[in-house]
């Protein structure tokens, strides 16, 4: 009779999350282009690249019920809940309007932000 020979069965390694390449920086205007609050614009208040997301302030307003802690009071909190980047655009500094991003890169090498719409450098708020 033949002995049972048991083979090592393989380990699956999950690849760490990747990145998304975000057109949006923490500190830009946006306007919101689908969704709820379409048309709305505000600021950038957070940043999540491994999910695309970006929270805007005043956008996305959701409700949380907080309990009661010895050091801080419960109750009914609103704040922003983040949303997918590609449903925000840019607004163009010089008309106010959303607009696409071109990138152009400087003579001393550094990538600069262009606004399709007015041809205008869009500064980094960093």
């Amino acid at each position: 009779m033949k002995p049972l020979v048991y083979k090592k069965a393989k380990r699956v390694r999950h690849k760490p999350p990747t990145r998304m390449r975000l057109h949006l920086t923490k500190g830009d205007t946006v306007q919101v282009i689908s969704g709820d609050d379409k048309g709305k614009q505000g600021k950038v208040m957070q940043v999540f690249p491994k999910t695309g997301r970006i929270k805007i302030q005043g956008i996305n307003l959701i409700k949380r019920h907080l309990r009661a802690t010895p050091t801080a009071e419960g109750g009914i909190v609103e704040r922003e809940a983040p949303i997918h980047h590609s449903k925000a655009m840019l607004v163009d500094p010089k008309s106010g309007e959303p607009t696409r991003v071109r990138r152009r890169i400087d003579t001393d090498g550094t990538v600069e932000r262009i606004a399709v719409k007015s041809d205008q450098p869009i500064p980094r708020s960093r």
